[in-house]
Order: structure tokens, then sequence, then C-alpha cells
């Protein structure tokens, strides 16, 4: 599109009632500049949505020269954040930092505040973080086909914990259970920590946990790891197998990206998709999150939109399946 259709679309469009005036002539100028951006985060400060969330921002007010906020807006999966953004403005001035809840909360509550799939716009993926798989120290397993193998001589008998109904660590230990065909009993904490504080005491046989949560556990032989993920090793934690060695196509992830309000003017969504690439080659975003060991994706808007659309997918039949819900 010329700069004189797009001058023309974006007119027509205001005078239509599609975007507010003011949102169209803040695009045409230099977004952000002289903005304060705010980030839009679903889960408490210190978790690991919060500080991926926190080195984007960072990066991004970095490149753009602007103050940026993080606000925690915790609550319901993420679905109070994404909420904010959902009817929030739509001049750029708000960015969602995108859970997994995107794609899977929409099948675990009865109500949802917003429609994940119309008013939230993704714009990239920026980093996906893996879950590793431990037992309790003494359990008398040594790798995922033991487990299996002790599963299923002891059907009933072995219980996983996880940080809560819904999220990515129970769903990671059902979609276990289905391809493996083990049967195994869930116990749901609140949050990751009580539950991993089990593991360590041996008062639960194991878990999926986010690997950022867990690896430390695991490297000092607080727990027993036996596998990862990922269809193939981590870069950054290659110590470990993946789970498909030995269940072939099994593979989950936690991840993060951006995205806006829907009917935030295009070359809005343009820069910020544009410029979330950027930084995702940055040594400065990759560093703090190698840390999480969380692998930076730079996925841009198409390919997120595809990824997220899969997301729901495959969790959506499970979740239905298993009539999996959270009050």
């Amino acid at each position: 599109m010329s700069s004189a259709s797009r001058r023309g679309f974006l007119a027509g469009a205001a005078a239509a009632g599609i975007f507010p005036a003011a949102n169209i002539a803040r695009a045409q100028q230099s977004y952000p500049a002289g903005l304060t951006v705010k980030f839009i985060v679903g889960f408490p400060a210190g978790g690991a949505q919060d500080i991926v969330g926190r080195a984007i921002a960072d990066r991004l007010g970095a490149r753009w020269n602007v103050p940026t906020v993080i606000e925690n807006v915790a609550g319901a999966g993420g679905n109070l954040g994404m909420d904010r953004v959902a009817k929030g403005p739509t001049d750029g001035t708000q960015i969602c930092i995108i859970p997994p809840g995107i794609a899977t909360n929409q099948y675990l509550y009865a109500r949802m505040p917003f429609d994940p799939e119309k008013d939230i716009v993704p714009l990239g993926m920026v980093a996906s973080v893996p879950n590793l798989l431990c037992v309790r120290k003494d359990l008398p397993v040594n790798s995922v086909a033991d487990l299996i193998a002790y599963a299923k001589a002891n059907p009933g008998k072995l219980n996983y914990a996880s940080s809560g109904v819904g999220t990515t660590v129970h769903l990671s230990a059902e979609l276990f259970k289905r391809m493996t065909g083990v049967d195994m009993v869930h116990v749901a904490y609140r949050g990751s920590a009580p539950a991993l504080n089990d593991l360590v005491g041996q008062n639960v046989d194991l878990m999926f946990d986010n690997i950022s949560s867990i690896i430390g556990q695991a490297r000092a032989g607080a727990v027993k790891p036996l596998g990862i993920t990922l269809l193939k090793r981590s870069t950054l934690a290659p110590e470990y197998p993946p789970i498909a060695e030995t269940v072939p196509d099994y593979d989950t992830t936690s991840w993060t990206g951006v995205g806006v309000r829907a009917g935030t003017p295009k070359e809005i969504c343009d820069k910020i998709e544009a410029d979330t690439q950027t930084i995702c080659r940055d040594p400065l975003l990759r560093q703090p999150l190698a840390v999480l060991v969380a692998e930076t994706i730079g996925m841009n808007a198409a390919d997120a939109t595809a990824y997220i659309a899969s997301e729901r997918k495959k969790w959506g039949k499970l979740i239905t399946d298993l009539k999996v819900r959270v009050d």
C-alpha cells in the first residue's frame, strides 16, 4: 500500500469510527516518540513471565528511547492481565506479555472476560521455556522408559505435583499420561514453589516443572531429572535427554509473546513486530533469558498467530476430553 493509499485508508477508518482519530494521528507519527509504554504481565512479580516481560520492556524501551512500566495484573491464569489489554487503549501504549493461557484458558474457564481469539493481536513470540521431568530421588527409576514401566506395574500408585490446575506443568503431565497410557494421580498446589518443596521432601513422586524453577535442585541432586519436554536437546541444558526419544512427538513448553489490543493501527503493530524481532537477536536480551534456560525465538506476527492456533488445537482437545476446569 502506498503512503497516499495508507493515509486514505486510515482517514477513512477514522471517519468510519474503526479507529479513534487520536490514535490515527499518533500512528502517523514516529511511534512511540514521547510516550510511556506499559507492559502488562498477568502474573506476580518474580515469576518466569514477569522476568521475561521485564527483559522485553527493557530492550524495547532502550531501542525506542522511551520510559517503560511493568504492570503486574495477576490472576485467573493470566486472564486479568490479558483482559486489561483487551479493554485498554489502541494507541500502542499498552503491550500484552502474552502467556500460554491465551491458547488454553478458553477451555479451562467457564466464562472468559474477553475473546482471546479476537481481542488481542499477537505480534511476536519471544521466548520458550521447556519443562523438566523430575522424580523424587529415591524413586527406583533412572530413565523415562523406567518410569513408564514402573507406572504401568503400579497403576494409580504414583502421584505427580503441579503448580495448579490448567498450568503447563499440569497439562504436560496429562499429555504424558495420554501418550504413554500410564495412570498417575494429580496433586495440585498453589504455585511451583510449594510443589517443588514437596518433591524435594519426597512427599510426591514426580513433577513436570518449568526448567527455570527446578534446574537448581536437579543439578544439585535434590531431585532426579529424567528428561526435558522438547523434541531435541536444549542448547542451554544439553545434559537432559528429550522425553521424545522415548515418547515420540512429545513436546511441551511454556512460552512468552507480545501483543496489543485488536484495532491498534497497522503502523504501530508493524513497528512493535519489527522491533521485537530485532531485540530477539540482541545479546542483552538473550543472555538474561539464557539464565532461565529460556530459548529466544524471535517469531514474527504471522508465525506467532499460527503457533497459538496450533496450541489451541493441541491443548483444547486434551482439556475438553479430560473435562479439566478451573473454578
